[in-house]
């Protein structure tokens, strides 16, 4: 193998020892910082390709996505004194990778600032508002008051915090039957007043239907009178009428009702001979 041919080899090796060691792909989705020896440099947050200086310049790399912190769950305690267990999780992300490589270093490193940051803020919020208000549709402000408070405070760590999110809130199971108990116990109250408020309905209902029906009873009644009375006034006059016509022959009529109310085969009656009750049976005779 000549001379020519080895040097071109060793030019090659030359080329590709330089590449791999001076060279480095920042992709969309990271950002970095050059450390000189344990000292950052400099930030990388364009995607492309860099140059370093070999072996006394690393590069370390940054996620730019949002990242998710599930907290485990803990007890707090609500203003009425009541504990409640709490599992809350939280997005974030790097914002400031020197800051960030300066204080917290690593991920593992900010789970565990964000963890005191975020149940640091819970607590404190949450220790301002009855279980009620927790877990009604206030929550959404508190959380949000959490997030604004929370990201204050990590941002001199290199961190925004986007969102805090409470995904279960649950009462210790100690406490659990007390509070059922409290809620049957309100739900029973709340039974008993609108119990109440429906018999007092009903009662006034019942009432006012009663008096319409005196009312429409008394109306019928009185009707019913004036009726009576015209029927009774027609009566007579038309007796009045007939018995002006022919005397003799009303007496007649009313004297056969007399007998037909009066006698029947079981009765019997005493009377003087004289007695106008008999007039028609004598002049018959």
């Amino acid at each position: 193998m000549d001379r020519r041919l080895l040097g071109l080899i060793a030019a090659a090796a030359t080329i590709a020892l330089v590449w791999t060691t001076a060279a480095y792909r920042l992709p969309q989705w990271q950002q970095a910082i050059v450390v000189q020896l344990g000292e950052p440099v400099r930030t990388v947050a364009d995607p492309g390709l860099y140059w370093k200086i070999p072996i006394i310049q690393t590069v370390t790399y940054f996620d730019k996505r949002l990242l998710d912190y599930n907290a485990a769950p803990r007890e707090l305690l609500t203003k009425d004194k009541q504990q409640l267990v709490v599992d809350n999780y939280s997005r974030w992300r790097i914002s400031d990778p020197l800051q960030y490589y300066r204080t917290v270093h690593n991920e593992a490193g900010a789970r565990s600032r964000l963890d005191d940051i975020i149940y640091s803020d819970l607590r404190e919020n949450l220790g301002r508002h009855t279980l009620r208000e927790i877990v009604s549709d206030r929550r959404s402000d508190l959380l949000e008051t959490v997030t604004q408070q929370s990201s204050e405070k990590a941002r001199e760590y290199g961190i925004e915090i986007i969102d805090v999110r409470i995904r279960r809130a649950d009462l210790p199971a100690k406490n659990e039957q007390n509070v059922f108990n409290r809620m049957r116990t309100e739900r029973e109250r709340q039974a008993k007043k609108f119990r109440a408020e429906g018999d007092e309905e009903a009662r006034k209902i019942r009432s006012q239907s009663d008096k319409e029906v005196q009312i429409l009873m008394a109306e019928a009644r009185k009707q019913a009178e004036i009726t009576r009375g015209q029927g009774d006034a027609e009566a007579v006059k038309i007796f009045a009428d007939a018995y002006g016509r022919d005397p003799e022959l009303y007496s007649l009529v009313r004297s056969l009702e007399a007998y037909r109310n009066a006698l029947d085969e079981d009765t019997t009656v005493l009377l003087s001979p004289d007695s106008g009750f008999f007039r028609y049976l004598k002049d018959v005779d």
